[in-house]
């Protein structure tokens, strides 16, 4: 049966299919579908008449949609649907098998195929890698390979826009456009039109194109030039500040920072144009803070923004590298600066070691070691307060006052007045100011003592039990234990 129906379009060895195209059972009064409006091809020689004519043979639609709308709503790749692509499935698709292989012919109505995009119009796979959902619609998501490959020059070592049409067009990237008179520096025209062949010859550095060289290859010395640039405010032998003053690279007209009203000083000179004006030449704040706002909010040591620091910046700061040295003119407003803090106040690091931060606010955070180093009197072992100010001032350690009176014991009044020279005369032990002698320096002896307290109740040979029984070093005015002993 293969033999006779050879080339019958539609042919299958099936009962059902005998009978669609012989009706009348006659071999001569076949159905041919090839002398129909719709011949069978691809894969439509494969599928079974019942297929497309499931409710009759009458009137049945030879629209691609009648039969496969239901693949068409579900295709998800691309989504035939969101996208709004037509239902008329031929135009797209022959019928072969799998819908493969297939054609779009209204591609520039979703992105335009111009130039080497048009000659791989139906190479789809080039771009899409078999992925036709959310691919790329900008040059450099396509081609970020070739940019960041790129080395003449290195467009992502100089920061190249990623827009690529700027420079190519969409038939080859070569030759490219590149408008540098425009953009960076006149090289096509003015002064420098003609006097160069390649561009090593400024961009020294071919690993990166942000870096050019004006004082390699003019014909002048360090020594000239510096004489040339005599009393000239910012002038610096580097190429940065070269660029600075000569935008255009014209020597006549030359931009001159020191006659505006921000000269350049001290790392503003080395600085690039382009760091303080990105946004253009014109209306450049001078303001410090406006330019280095992110360096006081990073500022750890001290923490300005913490602190309340004000961001006047030249307030503490000059244009030096690293920001040092600074001066801080509103200390007081956190330490009090006086005395011979006041004459070291330009000498930060004596106090603060190079460190902003927790440096300490009172007299023994900053004076431990002076305490525990003195010796007359020894501070540490007696047991001095640790409170400086209650016995010095902020000039110097000495002379120094110490209320011996109020505090201790009446020596500079009363009867003990005068009648000493020496701490030691009392302090008999050098190393510990706590102990103290009245029974040593006195003009008597223990029997005589002994005598005169024969009628005082607990009275005892010792210093002190002198102290207690004479709190203010007054004979007269002794607590009196005789007359305690009476009221008891």
């Amino acid at each position: 049966m293969n033999e006779e129906h050879g080339g019958v379009n539609g042919y299958v060895y099936d009962s059902k299919a005998c009978f669609e195209c012989h009706p009348s059972g006659d071999g001569d009064k076949i159905f041919d579908h090839n002398t129909t409006s719709f011949p069978l091809t691809g894969a439509h020689n494969t599928v079974i008449c019942s297929d497309c004519h499931s409710t009759g043979y009458n009137g049945t639609s030879n629209e691609c949609h009648s039969c496969h709308l239901q693949q068409f709503n579900e295709a998800i790749n691309p989504n035939h649907t969101e996208l709004g692509f037509s239902q008329d499935c031929a135009s797209c698709h022959t019928t072969n098998t799998d819908w493969q292989p297939a054609s779009f012919s209204q591609h520039n109505n979703y992105y335009p195929l111009a130039g080497a995009h048009q000659r791989i119009a139906s190479n789809c796979f080039d771009c899409h890698e078999g992925n036709y959902v959310n691919s790329p619609n900008t040059c450099f998501s396509c081609h970020s390979d070739a940019y960041n490959q790129t080395t003449n020059p290195p467009h992502q070592a100089v920061q190249f826009s990623t827009s690529c049409e700027q420079c190519h067009s969409e038939d080859a990237w070569n030759p490219a456009t590149f408008d540098h008179d425009l953009q960076y520096f006149p090289v096509y025209s003015g002064s420098h039109q003609g006097e160069w062949q390649n561009c090593v010859e400024c961009h020294t550095s071919p690993d990166n194109y942000a870096y050019f060289s004006c004082i390699d290859c003019h014909a002048h010395n360090q020594s000239e030039t510096e004489s040339e640039h005599a009393g000239i405010s910012g002038y610096a032998y580097a190429s940065e500040a070269c660029y600075a003053c000569h935008p255009t690279g014209e020597g006549e007209g030359a931009f001159d920072h020191s006659q505006t009203a921000f000269p350049l000083t001290g790392a503003h000179i080395a600085a690039g144009c382009a760091e303080c004006h990105s946004s253009g030449y014109s209306g450049t704040t001078t303001v410090c803070a406006e330019c280095h706002n992110v360096e006081y909010n990073q500022s750890v040591n001290p923490n300005h923004p913490a602190l309340n620091i004000p961001s006047d910046c030249e307030n503490c700061h000059t244009t030096q590298p690293t920001w040092s040295p600074a001066v801080f003119p509103i200390h007081n407003n956190y330490y009090v600066l006086q005395g011979a803090h006041q004459t070291i106040s330009n000498e930060c690091v004596q106090c603060h070691n190079g460190n902003y931060t927790s440096t300490p606010n009172t007299c023994f955070g900053c004076h431990e070691q002076d305490y525990n180093q003195a010796v007359n009197p020894p501070h540490a072992s007696a047991q001095f307060p640790t409170e400086c100010l209650a016995c010095h001032n902020e000039s110097v350690w000495t002379p120094s006052t110490f209320n011996h009176d109020a505090r201790y014991f009446p020596i500079y009044s009363g009867e003990h007045q005068r009648a000493w020279n020496l701490c030691s005369d009392c302090h008999t032990n050098p190393s510990n100011y706590s102990v103290f002698s009245c029974i040593d320096c006195h003009e008597h002896n223990q029997a005589e003592m002994a005598d005169e307290h024969d009628d005082v109740s607990g009275y005892v040979w010792n210093s002190n039990a002198c102290l207690e029984c004479h709190p203010n070093g007054e004979g007269d005015k002794m607590l009196n234990y005789r007359l305690l002993r009476d009221v008891k």
